[in-house]
């Protein structure tokens, strides 16, 4: 093949420390709006950006050059930043991990559906509920003691 072809599309989910309910509605569309700035600027493309008080998903594409721990040790460290400096938000702070999951061409719609309608979701199922329910379904192993 004369060329390199891609297709790589990551759901990301972290939450705040220690699940704090800190993420404002108020100010929550700007995190976002915020969050997706980051990744352009990072050279990936922001699919959709959603979550509620206590965490953040992220349906984003990359490219094969990113390295995914590089890109979320930069998009955690200048959202605290920006809402430590802009929001005046001092006790805020992301949890030290993340989820990954890499995600089909096919299912890209039913991603976004889903976390476009993460108010919604969380009316019946923790973040916590839904964390293990995602790790679960992906095939993930993991210490419970660090969820």
């Amino acid at each position: 093949m004369a060329s390199t072809y891609l297709s790589l599309h990551y759901h990301i989910v972290f939450g705040t420390k220690n699940r704090a309910l800190v993420i404002d509605g108020h100010w929550r569309p700007r995190l976002h709006e915020y969050l997706g700035g980051t990744i352009r600027g990072l050279g990936g493309f922001p699919e959709c950006i959603g979550g509620t008080e206590d965490h953040v998903h992220l349906l984003v594409s990359l490219k094969a050059t990113h390295c995914l721990a590089d890109v979320m040790r930069e998009l955690k460290k200048a959202s605290s930043v920006w809402v430590h400096d802009s929001l005046a938000e001092k006790n805020f702070a992301w949890q030290e991990g993340y989820a990954a999951f890499t995600v089909s061409a096919s299912a890209l719609s039913a991603v976004t559906r889903y976390i476009d309608n993460q108010e919604e979701h969380h009316r019946v199922k923790s973040f916590h509920e839904e964390l293990i329910e995602m790790l679960n379904k992906a095939g993930v192993d993991y210490n419970p003691a660090y969820l």
